[in-house]
């Protein structure tokens, strides 16, 4: 099997099979994104246990890209601590975006969206939920900052 014929496997597992989808009753960080360019919405709760994610789930419609990566990044990022999922953003956008090749082998299956950098046009579609986690990860700190305060 070709390296491209397994990776396009993995993101159609991915969108026929999503992990991690569903609502979570109580979230300590819920956020929507939608790409208006192509219509992909997405809504992630978080709940964290201290510094570390301990549910995050999603709800949302769209392309296969969009909809794979965000399944890829609740996998990659459950049970990591805030510095451990910002790293695990860093490394996957810089991925998408080409500046990189290669990621941490523990990050090995996030491999599979790699070819999204040669569509400009789709980037913006495997990073939604990445810089919505981006987001959360920042406004949980803060909120954290202020009820430590």
């Amino acid at each position: 099997m070709v390296l491209d014929d397994l990776y396009q496997e993995i993101l159609l597992d991915h969108y026929k099979n999503p992990r991690n989808r569903g609502v979570l009753e109580q979230p300590d960080v819920h956020l929507d994104a939608k790409n208006p360019f192509c219509g992909d919405e997405i809504t992630i709760d978080f709940t964290f246990d201290g510094n570390r994610i301990k549910d995050i789930r999603f709800q949302g419609e769209g392309c296969v890209i969009s909809q794979a990566s965000v399944s890829l990044l609740t996998e990659s990022v459950k049970g990591k601590t805030i510095e451990e999922a910002q790293a695990v953003v860093e490394q996957f956008t810089k991925l998408i975006k080409g500046e990189i090749d290669a990621l941490d082998p523990e990050l090995e299956e996030l491999m599979a969206m790699q070819g999204v950098s040669a569509y400009p046009t789709r980037v913006k579609c495997a990073l939604l939920a990445w810089n919505t986690l981006k987001k959360a990860l920042s406004d949980y700190k803060q909120k954290d900052k202020v009820n430590h305060a």
